[in-house]
């Protein structure tokens, strides 16, 4: 693949804004998770290049590969590695196919995340809490030390001339309608599960983000909702995700840290090569200077 048009499909999955760019302005049906598959992509990519994983424990798997250079692990971008198959885990009450998932040979999954989009229909929400605590409860009776994540985005309809207000996140005076601010208290209080006799209903980390869909900001997150100091902005999501399981399959479990320690990377910045880790909104976790 030529180098301009490496960077250009690599665009979706390195960048947040771009991925929910799409999201934002997709017309499709959702039933086929079309509007939301370039943020599956940027969250496992993430988990590698940020989180240490390796490619290949992810399901699906990034457009990413490892190279091994004498003792140094180089991450290299490869479209042909990537997949869209999802992780069927077995629950405590049924079988559930799950976003995404991390699994660690010998051990089994290690942790997932449940990330899931609406573009409308806000009176829905109800329904989503009860789906959303039935996941993970689910999940947690299978596997109590899992890492469990919930990825929630939604568009920032605003109630206007051709948007119905049962679609409408945001009202005519430019704040989160009261099902949106209710749906944010709930998930709050499901957040934050750190042990693994803890509540099972409980995820480790959630994060709620609005999407801005107005023309010139479309794909950007909504800043003033959820404020800053909220348990579940999106800033905090993946930091929490990365305490929890080292605080389990790390630190508490020396003698499996061989296996389970997140990877540093080295990445390849050779002038002569497109630079296609540049436009990335977060840390690759690398060893180079």
């Amino acid at each position: 693949m030529a180098a301009r048009e490496e960077f250009a499909a690599a665009s979706n999955w390195m960048n947040r804004r771009n991925a929910l760019k799409h999201f934002a302005e997709f017309e499709g049906p959702t039933q086929g998770q079309e509007h939301i598959r370039p943020l599956h992509e940027y969250v496992t990519s993430r988990l590698v290049l940020e989180g240490g994983f390796q490619p290949e424990e992810l399901t699906p798997r990034p457009p990413l590969r490892v190279e091994m250079i004498g003792n140094i692990h180089e991450i290299v971008y490869d479209p042909d590695e990537a997949t869209r198959s999802e992780a069927t885990i077995l629950g405590g009450l049924k079988t559930k196919n799950v976003d995404i998932v991390v699994t660690k040979e010998g051990i089994g999954p290690v942790l997932a995340i449940s990330c899931k989009g609406m573009t409308g229909a806000v009176r829905n929400l109800t329904n989503r809490l009860e789906e959303t605590i039935g996941e993970c409860t689910n999940i947690h009776i299978g596997y109590p030390a899992l890492v469990f994540g919930y990825l929630f985005v939604i568009r920032a309809n605003q109630e206007a001339e051709g948007i119905a207000r049962t679609d409408a996140a945001i009202d005519e005076s430019g704040q989160p309608v009261d099902a949106i601010i209710r749906f944010h208290h709930a998930l709050s209080a499901m957040s934050g599960r750190s042990g693994i006799r803890d509540d099972p209903s409980g995820y480790e980390s959630i994060a709620m983000a609005m999407v801005e869909v107005q023309s010139g900001r479309s794909g950007s997150l909504v800043s003033e909702f959820p404020p800053g100091d909220s348990p579940i902005h999106f800033n905090r999501f993946f930091d929490t995700l990365y305490r929890r399981y080292d605080e389990r399959f790390v630190v508490s479990a020396p003698q499996l840290a061989r296996s389970t320690r997140r990877r540093e990377w080295s990445v390849d910045f050779a002038e002569e090569k497109p630079n296609l880790f540049k436009a990335v909104d977060y840390s690759i976790r690398t060893k180079n200077p």
